[in-house]
């Protein structure tokens, strides 16, 4: 039996991350997180494999160019993340369930290229001024990469529908059981 994809995309501070940290908390899901590729440098404790898997500039490029991912996306000038496609058929074909977090049109791309066996969800802010409140609330981007996310979150609030569930996080506590529900249902 092969495994199933779970993909949850969202705008910047929407809490998507959150969500799915608190899913693995809680436990009691059959799934495993997809490592993704980037070409940026390890952090500190980082390991190639467990929290990424650390590609070369180049090495990127020529998995791009070779179709080795189902979605990849150059979030910030020269820096690339993506998901590798044998990461994903490997795990499903064991029968193994993958959570993605990706953007909104990697989501989109996952769910055209496995439809049948990927169950996708938007999670949403209650609306733009709350995440701009977000946003400034964790005092790590100044006003300008504010403005530059809310604009791309607009953009990104207009690709839910090609989602196939939609989860509005204005209380943290409903956003995780409303997606533990959609996963566990999807999983049955």
């Amino acid at each position: 039996m092969k495994g199933k994809i779970i993909v949850i995309s969202a705008p910047s501070g929407c809490g998507k991350s959150t969500i799915i940290g608190r899913l693995f908390e809680e436990g009691g899901l059959d799934m495993r997180f997809s490592v993704s590729a980037t070409n940026r440098s390890p952090r500190e404790g980082e390991c190639n494999g467990v929290h990424y898997h650390f590609l070369s500039t180049d090495e990127f490029r020529d998995a791009v160019a070779a179709g080795k991912f189902i979605e990849w996306e150059e979030v910030y000038p020269g820096r690339y993340y993506g998901t590798l496609r044998s990461e994903i058929d490997n795990a499903i074909s064991k029968g193994e369930n993958v959570i993605l977090d990706i953007d909104v049109n990697g989501g989109v791309n996952v769910k055209k290229q496995y439809d049948g066996n990927a169950v996708t969800i938007f999670v949403k802010p209650p609306c733009i001024e709350e995440l701009r409140h977000r946003l400034e609330g964790r005092g790590t981007d100044s006003p300008e990469v504010i403005e530059q996310r809310v604009a791309r979150a607009e953009y990104e609030i207009s690709q839910a529908v090609h989602f196939d569930h939609v989860v509005v996080n204005d209380n943290l506590e409903q956003a995780v059981a409303e997606t533990r529900r959609i996963i566990s249902n999807a999983l049955a």
